[in-house]
C-alpha cells in the first residue's frame, strides 16, 4: 500500500489571520494537535488548497493509560475534537456572470 504523505494545515483565528502550523496526514491528526494545546474553535486551511476544516476540541484530564511508564503522571490531557464542517474559501460564481469557453483548432 502507499504511505499517505504529510500534509501541513494552517491555524487560522476568527478574523482569517493564520496563527500556526499543524502537520499530519490527516486533517483530524492536526486538529488533535491544536485542541491539545487548549484551542476550543479550530479553523484548518490545509495548505494547496482553497478547503477550510473546521472542528470543536477540548482537553479532558484523563489517567494514564495501563502499561504506561513509571515516570508518567497519574493524570494526562487527552484532545478530543469533532469536525463540524468544510468551507471553500473560493468564492462561488454569481448568476449572472458566465463562463466562456474558447476552443481551437490545430492547423
Amino acid at each position: 500500500m502507499a504511505e499517505k504523505e504529510m500534509r501541513n494545515f494552517a491555524l487560522r483565528d476568527k478574523d482569517g489571520n493564520e496563527i500556526g502550523v499543524f502537520t499530519g496526514k490527516a486533517p483530524r491528526q492536526a486538529a488533535l494537535k491544536a485542541a491539545n494545546r487548549g484551542i476550543t474553535d479550530i479553523r484548518l486551511r490545509e495548505r494547496g488548497t482553497k478547503k477550510l476544516h473546521l472542528f470543536t476540541g477540548e482537553r479532558v484530564q484523563v489517567d494514564k493509560p495501563k502499561g504506561a511508564p513509571a515516570w508518567m503522571p497519574a493524570k494526562i490531557w487527552k484532545p478530543k475534537v469533532k469536525k463540524v464542517g468544510i468551507e471553500n474559501l473560493e468564492k462561488p460564481k454569481s448568476p449572472g456572470e458566465k463562463v466562456v469557453v474558447v476552443k481551437r483548432s490545430r492547423k
